[in-house]
């Protein structure tokens, strides 16, 4: 297939989140951007879907028209379960209903969760040497947790996506092997975030390879790799390294990973589904737009679409 029809006709949708505009792990990355600017600034870069963030409206009759009249769909709504502490299980599986109804409300959208449970990654702390380490009993409670949730969004038609996360238990490869290998295939689909693999020191053509036929769902994060080591090397907590500016978009020259061979690899997969631009970036220093701007002419201009 040409480098102009990278992915078949139809089979991808290029999305983004709001990480650039104002952060939903740490509220405070913000500089006064509203949700109408920030839903205005997505379509205006390029972009026809767009995941949720806090300054979004909270109900479905409030927030589709917004996003309708803009030419936005919803990509996916985050849920965290915290299968691996105690007395969550409920809990966690009542957040996942609501979820489930806002995403039927919203008529479109992939559902995508993480556990974060004991997760470092919100806490002023360094984010790998705090990262949980599961026992074998919490490594149970997740994978049972996460099928129970994996049954009930096939009962609903609705797509779920683990997504592995820095400073959580799910980080490493060997991490997401376990995970892979305890949970139900047909029930539990992975999310692939290319930043947050990269950064835990994952590969990610070795992640296609390995569980292409899971993956339903794709975060284009981009590393600054020299800010990655240096945030790794001086035990950086998640928002210091943020702000010191580890993650940028696709197309940033500054950023270090391929997304041409990542793109190939999940064509070989025949992969379909959503393509998310995520970067969390002080908007301060990184202007949202224009960052949004050249992730999407980047992914035009490689993949033809």
């Amino acid at each position: 297939m040409s480098r102009q029809t990278m992915f078949p006709e139809g089979s991808v949708k290029f999305g983004i989140t709001p990480a650039g505009w104002v952060n939903d792990d740490f509220p405070d990355i913000d500089i006064g951007i509203p949700f109408e600017q920030i839903v205005s600034e997505m379509a205006l870069a390029g972009f026809c879907g767009c995941s949720r963030g806090h300054k979004y409206p909270s109900d479905p009759a409030v927030l589709k028209p917004e996003l309708d009249m803009r030419g936005l769909q919803m990509s996916e709504p985050w849920v965290s379960t915290y299968f691996t502490i105690k007395d969550m299980y409920q809990k966690t599986l009542e957040n996942f209903d609501k979820e489930i109804e806002f995403i039927q409300a919203m008529k479109s959208g992939d559902m995508v969760l993480a556990e974060l449970g004991c997760s470092s990654h919100q806490q002023p702390i360094a984010l790998v040497p705090n990262a949980p380490n599961f026992s074998d009993e919490q490594w149970k409670n997740l994978a049972n947790g996460l099928n129970d949730l994996g049954h009930k969004a096939n009962q609903k038609g609705i797509t779920m996506c683990y997504h592995h996360h820095m400073g959580t238990g799910v980080m490493n490869m060997d991490q997401i092997a376990r995970l892979a290998e305890m949970t139900d295939p047909n029930l539990v689909n992975l999310c692939l975030d290319t930043g947050h693999l990269h950064f835990a020191g994952g590969d990610n053509l070795e992640f296609i390879r390995l569980y292409g036929d899971r993956i339903r769902h794709v975060h284009l994060k981009n590393i600054r790799q020299e800010v990655m080591e240096y945030c790794l090397a001086h035990q950086l907590s998640f928002k210091e390294s943020i702000l010191r500016g580890v993650f940028t978009v696709p197309g940033d020259p500054a950023g270090c990973l391929d997304f041409e061979a990542i793109f190939q690899a999940l064509v070989e997969k025949d992969y379909s589904g959503w393509l998310i631009v995520e970067a969390e970036q002080d908007p301060a220093k990184a202007k949202p737009l224009l960052y949004a701007q050249m992730a999407r002419q980047y992914l035009r201009e490689i993949t033809g679409l």
